[in-house]
């Protein structure tokens, strides 16, 4: 669905501790957090304005958040 909100509080409540607890302990944690949730703002203006991005790009963008949410995922999970 077009517009969903992916942030990664959205995405994994369960560890809304530990992301905070990351986000204040972890560097490279709390700059890819950041650069997450970039990305996802970024998709989801791009799907709700319709701005125009050819259909390779947004597929880039979705990827590159995927990786980054796998990589935050496994983070949290060790943590």
């Amino acid at each position: 669905m077009l517009g969903e909100d992916h942030s990664l509080l959205h995405e994994f409540p369960e560890f809304s501790d530990k992301i905070a607890s990351q986000m204040q302990t972890d560097s490279q944690f709390a700059a890819d957090t950041k650069q997450y949730n970039a990305l996802d703002k970024e998709i989801r203006e791009l799907e709700l304005n319709s701005n125009p991005i050819d259909d390779e790009a947004m597929h880039k963008l979705k990827h590159d958040r995927a990786v980054l949410k796998d990589s935050l995922y496994q983070r949290l999970q060790a943590a």
